[in-house]
């Protein structure tokens, strides 16, 4: 595939979350009747633009495909106009601000169901180990006490029911024995201190999943549960991400910015239809996710401020929340310059 086709389908993977992000922020402000002056995909200089006479509501695509705005009457501070955003009840932007990342969330769960229908599913019943030799591993969680046909059940207290969680759990804890718990004969049986194979990549060390399971049988049922379950791992693994980011259990060199994802995505383009599509809801739901978090100029930042109004009774002064958004933005935008040259370093050397 070639490198413009890379660019442009990351730039339409990007619009389009973007759009629907954006597209549930207008939805709801249109719904409660507040002013829009500018409804744009994209960020920085405009490529196009239309200015509707009926509502007076300017749509506009800019040069930079990795952001986009829906611009409201009093949203940054107060306003004369009686329909601004400032003038609503609280209820009502608290529902405004947070229809953007609940929008990115529900549609990638939506497309992980008909994903799930692309794809095979995975259960948590062994069906067999692979050969040490074949795979180089030095150990083996069958020599651990494992067998063929044993169920699990859970990974360290945590229940996992479909292979995603079992692999996830694997990967993430396996680095040290871990305690099963599996369904043998129609009884459960725990199995203490499992050593799985580990493998290093940037640094970290992850377990490996040394063995293969059996198939799901696929219906209206198990699809649904598969795509309910997955969805729901990947809002937690982007927590957990985040907080192994805090905690120093991952460096700065595993996280990616617009260029490394554009690059993960070009990958995923090469590999078909359904690697695309699973990177997709990957992104659509991350993004609704850190969308959320309570960081001033994410919308998480402003779902904090007002419960807190709604509480005490009092608003933060629009100066006060506008320097402090400000800052906020300087510190993500300084981030994402950090880490775009990190991709751009590794995509070179």
């Amino acid at each position: 595939m070639s490198t413009f086709l890379t660019i442009l389908i990351a730039v339409l993977v990007f619009g389009f979350l973007i759009l629907i992000h954006e597209l549930g922020h207008y939805t709801f402000a249109r719904i409660f009747k507040v002013t829009i002056k500018e409804f744009s995909i994209g960020m920085g200089p405009k490529l196009l633009w239309y200015d509707s006479k009926k509502t007076g509501i300017r749509y506009s695509i800019s040069m930079l495909p990795f952001g986009g705005y829906v611009a409201m009457a009093g949203e940054d501070g107060e306003s004369d106009d009686p329909n601004s955003f400032d003038k609503k009840p609280a209820w009502q932007r608290f529902i405004i601000t947070a229809a953007g990342a609940t929008v990115n969330i529900v549609a990638g769960a939506l497309a992980m169901i008909l994903l799930t229908t692309m794809i095979p599913l995975g259960s948590t019943t062994i069906h067999d180990f692979v050969d040490k030799e074949e795979s180089k591993y030095t150990v083996s969680s069958s020599e651990s006490g494992l067998l063929e046909g044993d169920t699990i059940l859970s990974v360290n207290g945590k229940r996992v029911k479909i292979l995603d969680e079992l692999s996830y759990e694997i990967m993430r804890q396996g680095n040290e024995p871990l305690d099963l718990v599996v369904l043998r004969d129609g009884a459960e049986v725990k199995l203490p201190d499992v050593v799985f194979p580990t493998e290093e990549q940037e640094g970290q060390t992850f377990g490996m999943m040394d063995f293969r399971v059996n198939r799901t049988e696929k219906n209206f049922g198990s699809v649904m549960t598969y795509s309910f379950r997955k969805s729901c791992l990947i809002v937690r693994m982007c927590w957990e991400s985040l907080f192994d980011l805090i905690t120093g259990r991952y460096t700065l060199a595993a996280v990616s910015g617009p260029v490394g994802i554009s690059s993960a995505i070009g990958d995923a383009a090469r590999a078909g239809f359904s690697s695309l599509l699973y990177i997709t809801v990957l992104i659509s739901i991350n993004l609704g996710v850190m969308n959320l978090l309570p960081i001033p100029a994410l919308d998480g930042g402003r779902l904090i401020v007002i419960p807190a109004e709604m509480i005490t009774r009092k608003k933060m002064p629009a100066k006060l929340e506008g320097i402090i958004n400000g800052i906020g933005l300087l510190l993500l935008l300084g981030l994402s310059v950090v880490i775009m040259i990190k991709d751009i370093f590794k995509l070179i050397f």
